[in-house]
């Protein structure tokens, strides 16, 4: 089983990047993908994560509107595309893999402490 993120890198406030997760190992189609952050000195969060049933998506309050998840089924691939993007979301950046798990607005990531599998991480820096 591999998750791989990959897309980090260094970018000036107000920027983008978009980040991959890329995955092997097993029935892609069956889990749902969820992104995770965590900055230094701080607890991991749940950024956004997307259902393997029905696409349906979850995204942080901090990220709404700037931030967007998608699939690709074919490639089995987890793309999170970044805009706007501001210090604050300075951080190493996980995917990980939840079989069966179902997210929406109602349905957080929360901190991702059910997820089945995770990947090595990508740091993501803003500067201001």
């Amino acid at each position: 089983v591999q998750l791989q993120a990959s897309g980090g890198g260094l970018v000036q406030a107000g920027g983008s990047l978009r980040l991959s997760c890329a995955a092997s190992g097993f029935t892609f189609d069956d889990y749902a993908i969820g992104w995770f952050r965590q900055a230094p000195g701080k607890e991991r969060e749940g950024v956004s994560c997307i259902s393997s049933s029905d696409g349906s998506t979850y995204y942080a309050d901090s990220v709404k509107g700037r931030f967007t998840i998608s699939s690709d089924n074919a490639k089995n691939t987890v793309y999170l595309q970044m805009n706007s993007l501001k210090p604050e979301d300075t951080a190493v950046y996980y995917c990980a893999a939840d079989r069966g798990a179902y997210y929406s607005g109602s349905y957080p990531c929360g901190y991702g402490d059910g997820m089945d599998y995770w990947g090595k991480g990508t740091l993501v820096t803003v500067s201001s």
